[in-house]
């Protein structure tokens, strides 16, 4: 079997970003940076005001009284030079007029008409020294022309769209969606809402992979439930093949069972790379291509899925996405508990707390692949390395955050 490492190297390795699609911008949030994206102009594109108050010289304050010969409000454009003595009501992110090196907040004046409509006074008086430059935003402070603000490869925050909007970008390059079939195998399963009979179990699966697909920023194409023949797993197969996904993804049918048919009409139709992972959950985990679509057969058991998806998959669409950094978070966990494991890369499903600055962690309960519950109650995946089975209490691990 192979080792997690060298699985998730050998798929890796036949995956590349998208293409990419120029989108408004309002479309482009969890979308990922197709290329780098440079400042058209300085930002604050002049010097503003950070207060409601007046401009000044700051020469000017031992003066007792300034006379006030402008009004200037946010939106327009200063057209006094101020000479000595003189000052002029500004508003926050109102320009600053010619002349003027500081802002006085309007509550260090004696300026008390604040509603609003006010009309602006004819004199304003301040009594405390003010420096050059107090509650101004100079021009180019936050970013200067030509400064690379966002890089390619970045998943679009909210924050970003805004910087982007700020700086003028009515349209963004990003990578495709990728698009991803999902198809669940196994006469067993049933329609949510359906009532169970004698041998059946409702499909959990394609609900729980559907989700973390979406998590992803990919979209998912539910292909169904394939019964236990070749014929039915080879129709859902060619279904996703006629609607030109990135990648197909199954779950089980790639076990050694006598009706797991997914394996072997991938293997007629294509070929498999490997189908066997050295972890715990999710060893029958298979790799190939389905007439010349990337395939990753998922086990059927519910963790098993749910942690090949998180190890395997979710590594692929972030890839495919264009996605320079990785969406789980790795951290150090101690131990509250000894933890036994059989010698292959396991991956347990526990809680984290943090006590005195370190996280400390405990299993949620007992680990059988089909106890989707102990998934439901943990914060993380613990990573037992290969070759260890015992972790005594104290010791530390490395744990994906879920």
């Amino acid at each position: 079997m192979l080792s997690v490492s060298e699985a998730r190297e050998r798929i890796l390795s036949n995956f590349q970003a998208t293409a990419e699609e120029t989108l408004p911008l309002g479309q482009c949030a969890n979308r990922v940076l197709a290329v780098d994206v440079p400042a058209p102009y300085d930002l604050p594109l002049f010097d503003n005001s950070s207060m409601d108050g007046f401009a000044v010289r700051a020469a000017d304050a031992s003066l007792l009284t300034l006379s006030v010969v402008a009004d200037i409000p946010a939106g327009s454009a200063p057209t006094v030079t101020l000479a000595q003595g003189q000052a002029a009501r500004i508003m926050t992110g109102a320009q600053l007029p010619e002349g003027a090196d500081a802002v006085i907040p309007v509550e260090d004046t004696d300026f008390n008409s604040r509603e609003p409509g006010a009309a602006a006074p004819q004199t304003v008086s301040f009594s405390r020294s003010i420096e050059a430059g107090e509650n101004i935003r100079r021009r180019g402070a936050d970013i200067r022309a030509g400064d690379v603000v966002l890089r390619k490869g970045r998943r679009l925050k909210p924050q970003d769209l805004g910087l982007l909007a700020m700086l003028g970008f009515a349209k963004v390059a990003v990578h495709k969606k990728p698009r991803i079939a999902l198809l669940s195998s196994g006469d067993e399963l049933i329609e949510v809402g359906t009532p169970l009979t004698a041998g059946k179990i409702h499909d959990s699966n394609s609900f729980t992979l559907a989700a973390l697909i979406e998590n992803a920023d990919a979209e998912v194409l539910r292909m169904g439930v394939a019964k236990d023949t070749r014929e039915s797993v080879e129709d859902l197969l060619q279904k996703a093949v006629r609607e030109n996904v990135d990648l197909i993804i199954t779950s089980a049918g790639v076990s050694v069972g006598a009706f797991d048919f997914v394996k072997e009409v991938i293997e007629a139709n294509g070929s498999l790379n490997f189908w066997r992972v050295n972890m715990r959950p999710g060893k029958p985990l298979a790799f190939g291509e389905y007439q010349s679509k990337p395939f990753i057969g998922l086990p059927g058991n519910p963790v098993s899925a749910f942690v090949g998806f998180e190890i395997f998959v979710r590594p692929v669409l972030e890839k495919l996405s264009g996605r320079s950094d990785g969406s789980r978070l790795k951290v150090k966990v101690r131990c509250a508990q000894e933890i036994e494991s059989d010698g292959r890369e396991s991956y347990l499903r526990a809680k984290v707390r943090v006590e005195n600055g370190v996280y400390i962690t405990e299993l949620t309960g007992h680990q059988g692949s089909g106890n989707l519950l102990s998934l439901v109650e943990a914060d993380a995946l613990l990573i037992i390395p290969a070759g260890v089975k015992c972790v005594p209490v104290g010791r530390e691990v490395e744990a994906y955050l879920l």
